[in-house]
């Protein structure tokens, strides 16, 4: 079992959304919470934070600089500057963004959830860079990790209160034929954020489980990695090798938390990553 490392000591109420940005460099997260974006240069040990308007679930990195962020009203765009403008506004009272993931298009994906986590009171929206919004999935309660297989015609999928992880067909016409790859027993926690490796192996962070997962192209779960903080939200490859797998965690909700619940911890030499596309607007 490799052994995980405190890349940054935080008390984020709701770390999420671990990114690594190649052009800079380092890892961006987030306190959705918190209205954080910190990053983090493993190099350099570097970090910075800034607030976010509003409450944020994801930032990605854009083909042309800057960062497309998901957030409570909307998907945003930061432009290299710090100039912020609505790419695509929606509000829906009572209702937040969650993760994003950017697809093998350059198209955002961006889930969102109800604050109460009512049954259904989620989505999940494919967005591009003209600003054209289309709802994928309508009957979303958690939308939450999302990626795409290495030759880009699978696409992975969490809606974390199902308990699984949930595999499409994906092409340049949309997803179809969703069926489960795998499914998080009970007492192990819940399914939140995910990342695929080059090996099309897929990683999940359990929310209550203390841990990430690996399970393999046909759903059969080959690796496990213990941590001590109990809410794990999600999970990315960073690194100049792209080599070292980030995990953010959470200490909502937590009577007790543990000291490092909220901090991003780091398992080095856990894989190889795949570059992430940059989201083309």
């Amino acid at each position: 079992m490799t052994a995980y490392e405190v890349a940054v000591a935080a008390e984020a109420t709701l770390g999420e959304g671990p990114t690594w940005d190649p052009a800079t460099g380092r890892l961006l997260w987030l306190d959705i919470l918190g209205m954080w974006l910190h990053t983090y240069d493993p190099v350099t040990g570097r970090r910075t934070v800034r607030t976010t308007p509003q409450h944020i679930g994801a930032a990605k990195p854009r083909a042309g600089g800057g960062l497309v962020l998901n957030l409570r009203d909307g998907v945003g765009l930061l432009d290299p500057d710090d100039t912020f403008r609505w790419l695509h506004h929606e509000p829906v009272p009572g209702r937040r963004a969650n993760d994003a993931a950017v697809a093998p298009d350059g198209s955002l994906w961006a889930g969102t959830m109800r604050y109460d986590e009512a049954t259904g009171g989620g989505t999940l929206s494919r967005i591009t860079g003209d600003g054209t919004a289309r709802t994928v999935l309508d009957d979303v309660t958690v939308s939450n990790g999302t990626g795409w297989s290495p030759d880009g015609r699978l696409m992975y999928y969490v809606d974390t209160p199902t308990r699984r992880v949930d595999v499409f067909d994906y092409d340049a016409e949309g997803i179809r034929n969703r069926r489960p790859l795998a499914e998080v027993e009970e007492g192990a926690g819940y399914p939140d954020g995910l990342a695929v490796d080059a090996d099309g192996c897929v990683w999940v962070a359990l929310w209550d489980g203390g841990a990430v997962r690996r399970y393999t192209p046909d759903g059969t779960l080959d690796r496990v990695i213990s941590l001590p903080t109990p809410r794990t939200t999600a999970c990315a490859f960073g690194g100049p090798a792209l080599t070292d797998l980030y995990v953010t965690t959470a200490r909502t909700g937590l009577d007790a938390p543990h000291p490092l619940s909220g901090s991003l911890l780091v398992i080095p030499n856990a894989g190889k990553g795949l570059p992430q596309p940059a989201f083309a607007g």
